[in-house]
């Protein structure tokens, strides 16, 4: 069986390191199972000027996580600008969070698998999934399947 190829979403950096959230275990599991080698992990320049933007003491710690587990960063792409744009003018993406479609358009135009994200008022809602899959198969995609670290912390990759 290949290995999944996953995006991780800017939330997931910060879930990492926030013990206190429910999904802290999974998010950690996930980034073991990344160094296992069960998943090609990705993310991108945008998740990166997110976590660079942070006022968090977590910022260096969070931007560390990349290279620590050998995360790819998908450079910026007109392509997934564009794609996003269209997510926000068919009223998937508000325009004010249009950098939550950017996410999943840098995933669909890079054929990634999954996004893995923690953003459930733009990203891991049913709206969101139908709405750019059915996007990206107008504009020769494929749906990108989005969850949650819980949904794909399970031993089916095992």
């Amino acid at each position: 069986m290949r290995k999944l190829k996953i995006y991780l979403e800017t939330t997931l950096f910060n879930y990492y390191f926030d013990e206190d959230r429910e999904a802290h275990p999974a998010t950690v599991r996930l980034f073991e199972d990344i160094a296992a080698g069960k998943y090609e992990a990705y993310t991108s320049d945008y998740t990166v000027g997110e976590l660079e933007d942070t006022k968090s003491e977590k910022r260096e710690k969070m931007l560390a996580l990349i290279g620590q587990y050998g995360i790819t960063v998908l450079g910026l792409d007109k392509e997934a600008e564009q794609l996003a744009d269209t997510y926000v003018e068919q009223g998937i993406i508000p325009i004010k969070y249009r950098t939550d479609g950017v996410h999943i358009a840098v995933a669909a135009v890079n054929d990634l698998d999954l996004i893995i994200s923690m953003n459930f008022q733009h990203i891991v809602k049913r709206k969101t999934k139908l709405g750019t899959g059915s996007i990206n198969a107008l504009r020769g995609y494929r749906a990108v399947e989005i969850y949650n670290p819980m949904e794909v912390n399970d031993d089916e990759n095992s």
